[in-house]
């Protein structure tokens, strides 16, 4: 079955997005960004928010920019093609190889895990994690912790009324001294 991962850069203190909605101290340095290029290979499906979704629409049209550097062109050539699928009730319709999600979060991933396919499904945005994790959807956690104190913001992990176990799968320190850490959610095996 394919696993659903939860992937998103954080402050040291927990936020994706600080206080004042920005997030520039995430700016990938070159190991970072080849990081994420490693990373997007991995997944075969990307489940959006509408504001990330709105961020990466930058990917759609990259490779028409002749100042691409050739990480960039890496990127957009495995980013382009992905299958996305966008939560949203606001928009009406999307771009590139992406389409407005038809039903509710849980029931998309269990047709997506249904499917025939390789590749995780991700999940990206801390409101529609938030989402998945209430309904334990989630299967790994992996966090790219920056040297930073934003003081606040949107949180990586969601307020939960449960605990949840993980299990340390891989940890890596980058030399931008930003550190990557890999949970699985520990699930009690089923009698």
């Amino acid at each position: 079955m394919r696993s659903v991962t939860y992937s998103m850069s954080v402050s040291l203190d927990g936020y994706i997005v600080g206080p004042d909605g920005g997030f520039d101290w995430t700016v990938p340095g070159e190991e970072v960004f080849r990081f994420w290029i490693d990373e997007i290979r991995e997944v075969g499906v990307h489940l959006l928010g509408r504001r990330l979704y709105e961020t990466m629409l930058y990917w759609e049209t990259a490779d028409q920019d002749p100042a691409l550097d050739d990480s960039d062109r890496e990127w957009t050539a495995l980013w382009k093609p992905l299958p996305k699928v966008v939560f949203s009730t606001t928009l009406s319709a999307v771009q590139g190889n992406a389409r407005l999600a038809a039903g509710g979060l849980a029931e998309e991933i269990a047709r997506l895990r249904a499917e025939p396919g390789e590749g995780d499904i991700a999940i990206g945005g801390a409101s529609l994690a938030a989402e998945a994790a209430a309904s334990d959807l989630i299967d790994e956690y992996r966090v790219l912790a920056y040297p930073v104190l934003v003081g606040g913001g949107i949180p990586f992990f969601p307020q939960r009324e449960r605990r949840v176990d993980l299990e340390l799968v891989e940890t890596r320190t980058l030399s931008s001294r930003v550190v990557y850490l890999r949970y699985r959610v520990a699930r009690q095996a089923a009698s």
